[in-house]
Formats: C-alpha cells, structure tokens, sequence
C-alpha cells in the first residue's frame, strides 16, 4: 500500500514503520560489539583472573575490567563473552545453543548497569538446549544479577 506524503512524495506504509532492529534498540535490548567480549586474551584472563559462580545449567566467569587511568573519565561498559565447547555436540547443536544464550543475555544485560565494568563469560552445560527458554532467561537473569551484586560489593569496598 503506498501512502501520498504532503510534500508530493508517495511511499511505501512499510517505509514508514521502524523495523526490529530499531524497535529493540530503543527498548534497550540492543547487544552492540562493544557489550560483547570479543577477544582470546580476555577470555582467558576472565578464566585465570576471575571469580565463578556455578548453577544448575551454566557456569558464569566474571572479573572486573582493568582501569587504565585515561580511561577513568569515560567508563568501560559491561561486556558478556559466551563460550560452548564441542564437547556439548556437532556445530548445529551449538549454534543453537549459542543463538539461545546470547537472546537470553541480549534481553537480561540491563541488569548489568550497576555494575560498571565488569567482564562476564558465560560458559553453557548441555541442559540448555532441552531446557525451556523462559527457565534459560530466568536463570541467565539471576547469574548477571549475581554478577553484578558481587562487582557492586566490591567496587564500594574499593571506594
């Protein structure tokens, strides 16, 4: 269906809509690169460095990011690194476990707000995958809730 603007111009009523990318960006449930842990070197120093909390179907890294004193005016956000060994199946079955988690994490990430800068991985058991995603969004919520009690306790005792 194509609508008659008052400038003249005729477009389509699809053009007119925001699509989902921007309808979810500005819910806040975006997961842009820069909340994403990206690089092999702060995942391990998330392994080796970090403190662990375990749960029923995942086990959550977490550590607070390293605060060079030029980047203390302008705060590092949270970042979330997800990791799924073969050991949990072929490549379609992590995928899909991946796909999960990461709607999962990109739906509860605001809970890490308080935080500051804090660096989580979250590293999946096999559950997941026949585990409904309400009970998947619900316990990824409790862990970055966790995290971010945690990284708060620490950061006034910093202070």
């Amino acid at each position: 269906m194509d609508i008659a603007l008052q400038n003249g111009d005729v477009v389509s009523a699809d053009a007119l809509e925001p699509n989902e990318k921007q309808r979810a960006a500005e819910a806040g449930f975006s997961y842009p690169r820069a909340a994403r842990l990206l690089k092999h070197s702060d995942f391990e120093r998330v392994y080796k460095q970090g403190r662990r909390h375990f749960s029923t179907h995942m086990t959550v890294f977490y550590l607070r990011q390293q605060v060079d004193s030029a980047e203390e005016l302008s705060p590092k956000a949270a970042r979330v690194g997800l990791t799924v060994g073969k050991v949990l199946g072929g490549a379609v079955v992590r995928n899909r476990i991946k796909r999960r988690m990461r709607e999962a994490v990109r739906m509860k990430r605001a809970v890490l707000k308080s935080s500051g800068a804090v660096d989580v991985v979250i590293n999946p058991k096999k559950s997941v995958l026949t585990l409904e995603f309400a009970a998947v969004l619900e316990e990824v919520g409790r862990a970055l809730a966790l995290v971010a009690k945690n990284t708060q306790a620490k950061k006034l005792v910093e202070k």
